[in-house]
């Protein structure tokens, strides 16, 4: 993984033009596509599983949850590429967040034994005079982000600003994109029956893996280790 925390990558100014060339401007959406893909791919199983345990209603939920989550990893991956800023904290503190599916996982298995017949695992942590299903689904996405800051923030220095616009803007799509065949796949009989009749173990193996996954990947196991000892 690229070692990109601690220092701000220099963009280096291009002409501003709003004639790229027909060829420029698709080689641009073309590689901003296969860049999302790089990069959203890990989110299609989280994704296929929310979708699969939502309520009438709670599909746009999740799909805010998605593009609030984005939208900040491209917008701090943006400011650091432009030499604004540094956002991006220690790959080890990114880590942390995988605390989250860890403790939605941990929490769902438990609550799984005490109740089992809650009608949607999902509705454990979406609960609440407001709906938190959004705020989850951009917890997820963000502590999933050490590879999308690790690709987005040279990506970005290699644009001029015309092709920046470009690229932000097929990365929304195909957010869309993303959400969509998640949905569609969620929608097979044959997923949703399988993950229907093993949810009670799947959900909480899927989260919990996730957050060890997250944590380890990101040397937060190995930080914490060396603090305490």
């Amino acid at each position: 993984m690229c070692e990109i925390y601690g220092r701000a990558f220099q963009f280096e100014e291009k002409p501003l033009s709003l004639n790229i060339g027909v060829g420029k401007m698709i080689t641009t959406i073309l590689t901003a596509a296969a860049v999302y893909v790089a990069t959203g791919i890990d989110y299609l199983v989280i994704l296929i599983l929310l979708f699969s345990q939502i309520k009438k209603g709670q599909a746009k939920h999740i799909w805010i949850g998605q593009y609030i989550g984005t939208a900040i990893i491209i917008g701090a991956s943006l400011l650091v590429a432009l030499g604004v800023a540094n956002l991006i904290p220690q790959q080890w503190v990114i880590g942390l967040l995988g605390l989250l599916p860890l403790y939605l996982g941990v929490k769902i298995w438990i609550k799984g034994e005490e109740d089992e017949d809650e009608s949607s695992i999902l509705s454990l942590f979406s609960s609440g005079k407001f709906n938190q299903l959004f705020l989850t689904v951009t917890f997820i996405v963000l502590a999933s982000s050490a590879d999308d800051f690790s690709i987005y923030i040279p990506y970005f220095t290699a644009l001029n600003m015309i092709e920046i616009i470009v690229a932000i803007i097929v990365f929304f799509i195909m957010v869309g994109v993303l959400c969509n065949v998640s949905y569609r796949l969620a929608s097979i009989d044959l997923v949703s029956e399988k993950i229907e009749n093993y949810e009670r173990w799947i959900v909480p193996i899927v989260f919990i893996g996730l957050g060890i996954y997250i944590m380890f990947e990101n040397g937060t196991f190995n930080a914490l280790f060396s603090f305490l000892f």
